[in-house]
């Protein structure tokens, strides 16, 4: 059975935060937040911009794009992050209100930043085990750049945090943009590495003096650069060539990696390790990292300079903290009958 992408969207905030105001919150120099960490500006978020508002409006420009009626769908899976417009609440079923889908019931899942691919693996695999499952709505906000504290140094490597939304729209029996296969591998040593201490159950109830608490802390620096650096790249080329081998291809059939925001040189050093030139991707220097976003808006960025053709192998990929990756393989056009 083939489940196929009829539509994406996404959804950017007005607002941005620059790299000079990054290195003026940081202490880092300006040079170094552009060149190294490859951030120019990123979108930030406005009075209206709440979690499923970005996603909403996401949704709404990915029903467009598919030329489908909200009516038409028939699950909502809500894969945005957790930093949600209420705690303990589920967004899904709020757009799918907004968004006129009557017909369609919803649940939260997340896998950090891999939940595109996770939502894609979900929502495949419900449409073959359910007959009346033919339309699904994946759709992610995210503004986890909230709780980042730029006076941390621990946590620079999510200074490139942004926010905004990012939908997808798949269908059962279509037979364009069919999802090929994915792959994905945990690692739940990093569980307890980077985390926000107060407000879950582990420091409840809150006292006062938690309010400034809440932002994202690394425990032990140093023990976590070293698992980082030893695991990190091997797992991310893990799940990209076993999304490869499950959809019988090799590294020399990606035509484009649509991958998360991270630091320049490693992008760098992905596309060199996979054969791939710099065209062959795009690096989202102007967005920085929108979580669960980056390989929707990379993807509608390469349609929109002609890097992505009819007949593309793509290859998203993306890791969430804590730590999990995930890729997938998109055969992008007219499928083979």
């Amino acid at each position: 059975m083939k489940v196929g992408i009829m539509g994406i969207g996404t959804y950017i905030p007005e607002n941005y935060m620059t790299a000079e105001e990054i290195a003026e919150k940081s202490g880092i120099p300006v040079d170094v937040i552009k060149e190294k960490f490859g951030v120019i500006k990123k979108p930030i978020p406005g009075p209206e911009d709440t979690t499923s508002y970005m996603g909403i409006q996401a949704a709404l420009k990915a029903i467009k794009d598919a030329e489908i009626s909200p009516e038409e769908i028939d699950l909502v899976i809500w894969n945005g992050g957790q930093h949600k417009d209420y705690p303990n609440w589920l967004a899904g079923l709020k757009v799918a209100n907004d968004i006129g889908a009557v017909n369609a019931w919803s649940f939260d899942m997340e896998a950090m930043c891999g939940s595109m691919m996770a939502g894609m693996e979900v929502a495949k695999s419900m449409m073959i085990a359910n007959e009346e499952i033919n339309t699904v709505l994946l759709v992610s906000g995210y503004r986890n750049g909230d709780l980042i504290d730029y006076r941390v140094k621990e946590t620079s490597f999510m200074f490139d945090l942004g926010a905004g939304g990012a939908a997808m729209i798949l269908r059962k029996n279509y037979n364009r943009n069919v999802i090929l296969s994915t792959a994905f591998k945990g690692d739940g040593s990093f569980a307890e590495d980077c985390v926000i201490e107060v407000g879950g159950s582990k420091k409840w109830p809150m006292e006062k003096e938690d309010v400034k608490r809440m932002h994202f802390v690394v425990r032990d620096i140093e023990n976590f650069k070293e698992k980082l650096k030893e695991k990190t790249m091997p797992n991310f080329y893990y799940v990209i060539d076993r999304s490869l081998e499950k959809a019988e291809l090799t590294r020399k059939d990606i035509n484009y990696l649509a991958i998360l925001h991270f630091k320049r040189s490693a992008h760098l050093g992905v596309l060199e390790e996979l054969g791939l030139k710099e065209e062959q991707s795009t690096y989202l220097e102007e967005y920085g990292h929108m979580g669960q976003n980056d390989q929707i808006l990379s993807i509608e960025l390469g349609l929109k300079t002609g890097k992505i053709k009819e007949g593309d192998n793509i290859v998203m990929v993306g890791a969430g903290l804590g730590f999990v990756w995930a890729a997938a393989v998109v055969k992008w056009g007219e499928a083979n009958k």
